[in-house]
């Protein structure tokens, strides 16, 4: 029997929350998306996030929401975005900052096409672990808040600026490295203590040749692997940039 006041599958709550999941058109309208699992939410908590709703599956544990809405059993399954679902999903408002936000960081990572989820997610996670002041989706780059993304950045969303800008290279006032397979600057020859803004290009082509880049720079490789996948590549980036600006033992965030 369902608990009292359990939505159902066709509650317009919940028919909301499916849109959410698999649509970018109706994140985009709402400035909205959705949190899967306990863990996002207590991200989302702990940043102070925007929070709208929770709802949780009848069998779910306890979460630290009291307005927490009960789905009823099965409709979880037939709205979340994963075989397996996670029994709490969280309504949050768009957490994103205008690009001029963002103009006095001194450390920027700029996503130029990404459109791999997974990738976008650590690309984020490993922005926020090195210092990045912010991290900039432009071009066709994949919708931060796809649900396979939020999950990727494991928290990272909320604890790193993020702005959503379709060209943002030409007005950016960060020295703009953009990052080549062969031909660029050794990347631990590179100066990375200045203002700078790490570009990345997308997964199969890279940046474009004519993009507004101060400097290319390529990471050196020995084997015969040509280049790295994108999110790997913005892990070493992002820990040069923190390695050459460490003080003691501290990054200093840009």
């Amino acid at each position: 029997m369902a608990a009292p006041g359990a939505l159902g599958a066709r509650h317009p709550d919940v028919d909301r929350l499916r849109r959410l999941l698999r649509r970018r058109s109706e994140r985009v309208a709402e400035r909205a998306f959705v949190l899967e699992g306990p863990k996002l939410l207590a991200e989302a908590l702990a940043a102070g996030a925007p929070i709208e709703a929770v709802f949780v599956s009848e069998d779910a544990p306890p979460v630290d929401f009291p307005e927490a809405r009960v789905l009823r059993r099965g409709v979880l399954e037939r709205v979340a975005d994963t075989v397996t679902p996670q029994p709490v999903l969280t309504v949050c408002r768009a957490v994103d900052v205008p690009l001029a936000a963002l103009a006095s960081a001194t450390f920027l990572v700029v996503c130029v096409d990404v459109q791999d989820p997974g990738n976008a997610g650590t690309i984020l996670r490993s922005a926020e672990a090195a210092g990045a002041g912010g991290v900039v989706f432009a071009g066709a780059s994949v919708d931060p808040y796809n649900p396979k993304t939020v999950r990727a950045s494991a928290g990272s969303l909320f604890h790193v600026p993020i702005a959503i800008d379709a060209d943002p290279l030409p007005a950016l006032s960060q020295r703009r490295l953009g990052t080549v397979a062969h031909g660029g600057t050794p990347l631990d020859d590179a100066d990375l203590r200045a203002p700078v803004a790490l570009v990345l290009g997308n997964e199969a082509h890279g940046l474009p040749a004519d993009a507004p880049i101060d400097e290319w720079v390529t990471i050196p490789m020995v084997g015969r692997s040509e280049s790295l996948n994108v999110g790997m590549a913005a892990a070493v980036l992002c820990f040069e940039v923190a390695r050459q600006r460490r003080g003691g033992s501290e990054v200093v965030r840009g």
